[in-house]
C-alpha cells in the first residue's frame, strides 16, 4: 500500500512539473512573451465567479445560473453565455473598472444581481453536506438504537461529543441543550466550508471562510443570538456597569466602553476567521505559482523548483487541513462563551447554618 501512494504522489509531481515546464516552453516556441501576473492568479481563484473552473484550464468553466434585473425586466441564463467576453442579452462581464468582474449592461451600468455564483453555489453544497452527516447520525440511531455506530458515523460522533461534552457544556452549563444546536451547526458548517476549500476540483475549490461576506453573516449570526437572547442583569451591566459613579455620570464613559465591546466582538470572530483561511489559501496558490514562474528559465530551473515548491505546498495543504479544525472549533468555542457572558443572573447567597 505504502508503495502505491508513493508512486501515485511521484506521479503527480512529475506531471506538475512537465505541466509547468511544457506550458512555458510553449509559449516561448510560438515567439510570444509569457507574462504571469501572480497578483491577478492569486485574486482570480480566491476570489467569487460565475462559473467553476475547469482543472488545468482558463478557458473552459463549469456554467451557473446568472439572474439580473434591469428596468427591463428579470433575466435568466448561464454564465457560458458571457464567455470570453461575450455579450448576451444585452449583458458582459466587465473586464476593468469598478465593477470588474461582475455582470454588467451594455452601457457598464450595474443591474440587480442575484445569480448563483462560485461561493453561492459552493455555500449550497456545504449546507446539503452538513444535511447528509446530521441525518445520518439520525438515521443509525432510530434504526439501531443505543448500539454504538461505525465507521463515518462513529467519527461524527465522536466529533459532535467533544465539542458538546468538552467545549459546550462546561462553558454554558444548564443552558447547554438550548444553544447546542446552533453552535454544533455552526462548527460543522465552517468545518465543511474550510474543507471543500482546499479541494482543488469540483465541488471544491470555493474560497468560501476566505470571503469577508462569509464570515460576516456567520459572524452577524452569533451577535444576533447573544444580544437577543441576554438577561436583563447583562444589559445592566453595559449600560450601567458596576464601576465607581464618576466612570458613569455625568460622562458615561464605561457605558461607551460596554457597547463599543459590543460590536467588537463579532468583528473579531469575522477578522480571525477570515485572515486565517485566506492567508493559507494564498501561500499555497503563491507556492505552486513558483512552478510556473521558473519554468520559463530551463528544465534544471524548473525541476528544482517544483520539488521544492510541491513540497511547501503538500506540507501546508496538510497544515490547512488541521487549521480548518482548528479555526472551526475556536470559532464556535468563541461563540459559546459570547453567549454565555450574555447570560449573567445574580446568584443568591444562602446563609449556611454552622450548627
Amino acid at each position: 500500500m505504502k508503495k502505491v501512494i508513493t508512486a501515485i504522489v511521484a506521479l503527480v509531481i512529475i506531471a506538475l512539473m512537465a505541466f509547468g515546464y511544457m506550458s512555458a516552453s510553449h509559449h516561448a516556441a510560438e515567439g510570444h512573451e509569457t507574462k504571469l501576473d501572480p497578483k491577478e492568479v492569486i485574486f482570480e481563484h480566491l476570489g467569487d465567479a460565475y462559473g467553476w473552473e475547469v482543472p488545468f484550464s482558463h478557458h473552459y468553466r463549469i456554467p451557473l445560473p446568472i439572474i439580473v434585473h434591469d428596468n427591463s425586466g428579470w433575466h435568466c441564463f448561464l454564465s457560458s453565455r458571457l464567455a470570453e467576453g461575450q455579450e448576451y442579452d444585452g449583458f458582459k462581464i466587465a473586464t476593468e473598472g469598478e465593477y470588474k468582474g461582475k455582470v454588467v449592461s451594455a452601457d457598464g451600468t450595474r443591474p440587480l444581481d442575484f445569480s448563483i455564483t462560485k461561493n453561492a453555489f459552493g455555500i449550497m453544497i456545504a449546507m446539503v453536506l452538513v444535511m447528509l452527516m446530521v441525518f445520518s447520525i439520525k438515521r443509525w440511531y432510530k434504526k439501531h438504537g443505543m448500539k454504538a455506530p461505525r465507521k463515518g458515523t462513529a467519527l461524527l460522533e465522536v466529533i459532535v461529543d467533544f465539542v458538546y461534552t468538552d467545549t459546550i457544556r462546561p462553558i454554558m452549563g444548564r443552558e447547554a441543550p438550548k444553544y447546542a444546536p446552533y453552535l454544533l451547526t455552526v462548527f460543522f458548517f465552517i468545518l465543511t466550508m474550510n474543507l471543500l476549500g482546499l479541494i482543488v476540483i469540483f465541488p471544491g475549490g470555493a474560497n468560501l471562510t476566505g470571503n469577508l461576506a462569509v464570515t460576516l453573516v456567520l459572524a452577524v449570526c452569533t451577535f444576533l443570538m447573544t444580544n437577543l437572547t441576554g438577561t436583563k442583569e447583562y444589559w445592566k451591566e453595559i449600560f450601567w456597569p458596576d464601576v465607581p459613579v464618576a466612570l458613569k455620570c455625568p460622562m458615561p464613559l464605561m457605558p461607551i466602553i460596554e457597547i463599543f465591546g459590543i460590536f467588537t466582538k463579532p468583528i473579531a470572530l469575522m477578522i480571525r476567521l477570515f485572515a486565517n483561511m485566506m492567508g493559507g489559501h494564498m501561500v499555497v496558490i503563491v507556492f505552486t505559482l513558483l512552478i510556473f514562474i521558473f519554468g520559463a528559465y530551463g528544465v534544471a530551473v524548473g525541476v528544482g523548483t517544483s520539488i521544492f515548491s510541491l513540497a511547501f505546498s503538500l506540507f501546508m495543504l496538510l497544515l490547512d487541513t488541521l487549521v480548518s479544525f482548528i479555526q472551526a472549533y475556536v470559532f464556535t468555542i468563541l461563540s459559546t462563551m459570547f453567549i454565555s457572558m450574555a447570560h449573567v443572573h445574580h446568584h443568591v447567597n444562602i446563609p449556611v447554618n454552622k450548627e
